[in-house]
């Protein structure tokens, strides 16, 4: 299958410094943080509240943290569970089970109990690192999913000694939640992250993982359906931050200031602050949720260079600099992701900081960049850009895949590059739905490429809502919206709102003689689901609008949301 974009026209438009292609990648994500820690030693490389952790710290913390999982049992090619908001025992887990060459499963933290169950009992993962807050609701898993050895992380721990002090009735509460905890059989082998970083640090010797290596499972809804793991490689993962800092020429190694305002959870957050952040020796301050008052706090301290984040957040930060609280002219870069990025919000924030913002395109089965606007003079705002180095497209005819279409013709966004996910764990009919043969990823994204090679999205394929940036399968939501006992039927689909975004909508068609508010099914789901799968808009109909064959029409049904 030959793109008729193989002469990649979009190189014209790469800015001075950035090359056509990334060298071939030769080190695992742990051979890549040894090295910043060989070169970068005593700059700071984490930053919470003000607190630092150096590069050497941060080395000692993981070969202690890998001895510690190590004696708990893990070895490679083990599941290990990260359920955690960013924070730097976030990070120091990470590299700690990708350094026995175990695989980390990243988790949204604030996912209810029946969402967690669903990958747990995917994934198999016997091992979990978990945010105290939630240390119940994973130790409360089925026995058959639970795992059997926990470490529960205090975040308070890696504050400043004055703002511990200032949450110690919180820490106090937290601390004897912990003991009721570890005193029930919930697991069996119950742990603190400080206990886990007691040992000595892992001895050298110790088997290290390989570039094909699994690193990460990472759950999306993909192109369509329910959540699945991404199966991300070593590989994958340091190629996408090797081609992330190729992109950005201007970056300089050592003086970089990334803000982790990104859950490290999501594709996103971590390819950019995880491991594309810590390869060059950047300095990365986290941020365990977004707060534009902590954002300034922190400006003040230790200003910004680098931005990635989602429009929402550009948005407020723009409105804060206008009003006088926080100084963007430090930011000279700024990536969007994970939404469509709309131009006034590129106006607003270019007014406020002076710097560029510009927009990238992904998804979590490409590491998740592939594509994205230049930083340079030759972007253009409202494009998703061209593709990063080492990154193929094709546009096909989505009932066809081998037939290609020609510039300005609309049709399937294929992606093809060394970031482009292995397969869908244990899912190998979705994995040959998805990974064609020749390595080509079909995106589920209708674009249209223009001939100098910028591709602009017009529409998708798949029925995923994107809302503040995380994806919502419809189905998952309307499986529970069923569950409901005075619900028959539900349809939900993605109704735009502001800022480019979506916002989860549904349509309920009640039992005979039921009567519920939609105030009591958004409750009802809220107490199954993360709060942005929540619908927030639910309409009672007297029947869905179907296709002869039965099969609800939820364009339809968006359709008529909208006209209502």
């Amino acid at each position: 299958m030959t793109s008729p974009y193989a002469d990649r026209p979009w190189l014209a438009a790469y800015p001075d410094g950035v090359p056509a292609d990334i060298d071939e990648v030769d080190e695992t994500l742990v051979d890549m943080l040894d090295a910043s820690v060989r070169r970068f030693g005593r700059r700071p490389a984490l930053e919470f509240f003000g607190a630092t952790t150096t590069y050497r710290e941060l080395g000692e913390q993981v070969a202690r943290a890998a001895n510690g999982l190590r004696r708990m049992g893990v070895r490679s090619g083990d599941r290990v569970a990260l359920v955690l908001p960013n924070c730097p025992q976030h990070v120091v887990a990470f590299y700690a089970a990708l350094r026995l060459g175990a695989i980390v499963v990243e988790h949204n933290p604030l996912y209810t109990p029946r969402e967690l169950r669903h990958q747990f009992e995917d994934h198999g993962a016997q091992f979990a690192v978990v945010w105290d807050a939630v240390h119940d609701t994973v130790a409360g898993l089925p026995s058959d999913v639970r795992p059997e050895g926990i470490v529960s992380v205090d975040l308070t721990r890696a504050m400043p000694f004055a703002q511990r002090m200032a949450l110690r009735l919180p820490i106090a509460k937290a601390r004897d939640a912990r003991a009721k905890l570890t005193r029930r059989p919930s697991a069996r082998r119950v742990t603190t992250f400080e206990k886990l970083c007691g040992t000595r640090p892992l001895s050298r010797r110790t088997a290290r993982p390989t570039l094909d290596d699994t690193a990460l499972l990472q759950y999306t809804s993909g192109t369509t359906g329910s959540p699945k793991g991404a199966m991300l490689t070593h590989r994958n993962l340091r190629a996408n931050a090797m081609q992330g800092r190729a992109w950005v020429a201007g970056l300089r190694e050592g003086d970089e200031v990334f803000y982790g305002v990104l859950p490290l959870f999501h594709a996103y957050g971590l390819t950019l602050c995880l491991t594309t952040a810590l390869s060059i020796g950047a300095q990365v301050v986290l941020f365990p949720t977004f707060d534009v008052t902590l954002v300034t706090k922190a400006a003040k301290r230790t200003p910004p260079t680098f931005l990635p984040a989602v429009p929402p957040i550009y948005d407020q930060l723009a409105r804060a600099a206008k009003q006088g609280s926080i100084d963007l002219g430090t930011v000279r870069f700024a990536i969007s992701g994970a939404m469509s990025l709309p131009v006034p919000t590129v106006t607003r924030w270019e007014e406020a900081s002076g710097g560029l913002l510009v927009e990238g395109y992904g998804m979590t089965e490409a590491s998740p960049i592939a594509l994205g606007n230049p930083m340079g003079p030759t972007r253009r705002p409202g494009t998703v850009g061209v593709p990063f180095p080492s990154t193929a497209i094709r546009v096909v005819d989505p009932d066809d895949p081998t037939s290609d279409l020609g510039a300005g013709e609309s049709g399937e966004l294929l992606v093809r590059g060394p970031q482009v996910f292995s397969g869908y764990w244990n899912r190998p009919q979705e994995t040959a739905d998805t990974l064609l043969p020749g390595g080509w990823l079909r995106t589920g994204d209708i674009a249209t490429v223009s001939p100098d090679g910028f591709v602009t999205i017009v529409d998708r394929l798949k029925e995923l809502i994107i809302t503040g940036g995380f994806n919502v399968s419809p189905t998952e939501v309307e499986e529970v919206l069923v569950t409901h006992p005075d619900v028959d039927q539900a349809a939900v689909v993605a109704l735009p709102r502001g800022q480019g975004g979506e916002q989860v909508a549904a349509a309920v068609v009640l039992r005979e003689g039921a009567a519920v508010s939609p105030d009591a099914l958004r409750d009802y789901c809220g107490a199954h689901l993360a709060s942005y799968k929540v619908p927030r808009r639910i309409v009672v109909v007297d029947e869905l609008p179907r296709s002869l064959v039965g099969k609800v029409l939820r364009r339809e049904v968006r359709e008529r949301l909208i006209g209502g």
